[in-house]
């Protein structure tokens, strides 16, 4: 397969798609990796590093143009191809296109693929790299834009597919990049559950990741744990009623802390600014990854409350998620915990509904769910 892989700078793309290339190689594949940036400055010596995109649009379009002739050229006949490049920049020039439609269609990609982080990391990373002053609102424009200029890509090739993939700290993320590019044969699934009326019960969480690592053994999961903005608003909420100006944040994703990363000290009103945009984009994304998934799993527990009340883990968001995907015509199914039985609105709208992981997972290999090379030697 031949993959574009885009994604606002601040990204640090480099790192996760040599992750990524030597998972392949562990797997017995080999993936041929262009950095168009790379190439870029390989063209233009002169350029001090991290300055590229501060030269004048018309060098730095005949750059780009440059770089993609060799990739163009060198790639092909190569089987697996990723390209790492961008497909919007909002610098010093304001808001342009890195890409030229003529060139992208002479390397006739399969796949366009969009990596998404947590905001606050790849502000972090931006102004750790770069010479610039951007807000937090300004990466999450910034991400919105680079998404949609990149899906609109996909969509200007013919049979091409868009996928958005996080970039993450989990193995998962790494996986679901590798398997795009060298595994598209497998299902791809949304694994649904409860995520932030549940970060304080411990147990529950643990059942929570155990699934979520079961689907991503067995499929390619987009999984919407892997970028969680909502720690850190709840975090700045709570700077607020103690009157703090900033406070220090330790960047996480549902299921782990991001290992390596230290505590990002964030002013508490950029924050806020952007509340509105974080609760936005988390609906939008999510959508996004289910309608680009085969599948929606989804994992209710049972939850426990003060004075032993016993009740469903059914939150609103994964209520509606399950209604968008059995309205998109996808196969919707549910693992479902609780003693008490589900309502009809989960029977009359699920595909098949679960009592376990397990039961889940018997059923999906019966029915030749799983891909035909499983990794690790499984």
């Amino acid at each position: 397969m031949r993959v574009i892989v885009t994604g606002q700078v601040g990204m640090d793309k480099k790192p996760y798609l040599a992750e990524v290339a030597a998972f392949a190689g562990d797997q017995g594949e080999h993936i041929d990796m262009y950095h168009v940036g790379d190439l870029m400055y390989a063209e233009a010596p002169d350029v001090r590093p991290g300055r590229i995109l501060d030269l004048p649009l018309s060098r730095l379009n005949s750059l780009r143009r440059a770089a993609f002739k060799d990739v163009i050229a060198q790639s092909k006949g190569q089987d697996n191809v990723i390209v790492n490049t961008h497909a919007t920049f909002r610098w010093r020039h304001g808001l342009f296109s890195a890409f030229d439609f003529d060139q992208i269609a002479a390397l006739e990609p399969d796949i366009f693929v969009c990596l998404v982080d947590n905001i606050e990391v790849v502000h972090d990373r931006l102004h750790r790299d770069h010479d610039i002053d951007a807000t937090l609102k300004d990466c999450m424009v910034w991400r919105e834009e680079e998404i949609l200029a990149t899906e609109l890509m996909g969509k200007a090739i013919t049979g091409s597919q868009f996928y958005i993939v996080a970039r993450g700290r989990h193995m998962s993320t790494t996986k679901s990049l590798f398997q795009l590019a060298c595994r598209p044969q497998m299902k791809r699934v949304y694994p649904s559950f409860p995520m932030s009326h549940v970060v304080d019960m411990p147990d529950v969480m643990a059942e929570i990741d155990a699934f979520r690592a079961a689907l991503a053994e067995h499929f390619i999961t987009f999984d919407p744990g892997d970028v969680d903005e909502k720690l850190l608003l709840d975090r700045a909420i709570e700077a607020v009623k103690d009157s703090k100006e900033f406070f220090d944040h330790q960047p996480q994703q549902l299921g782990g802390v991001q290992k390596d990363m230290e505590a990002i000290r964030i002013r508490t009103r950029e924050v806020l600014d952007i509340a509105g945009d974080i609760d936005g984009q988390i609906y939008m994304r999510d959508f996004k990854l289910i309608d680009q998934a085969d599948m929606i799993v989804s994992y209710v527990p049972e939850l426990i409350r003060e004075g032993g009340k016993v009740m469903p883990g059914l939150s609103s968001g994964v209520e509606r998620e399950l209604q968008h995907a059995w309205e998109g015509a996808k196969e919707v199914y549910v693992v479902w915990k609780p003693s008490k039985p589900p309502s009809p609105f989960i029977t009359e709208t699920a595909t098949k509904v679960f009592s376990s992981v397990d039961e889940s997972l018997a059923y999906f290999e019966a029915q030749g769910m799983f891909g035909t090379k499983n990794l690790f030697g499984h």
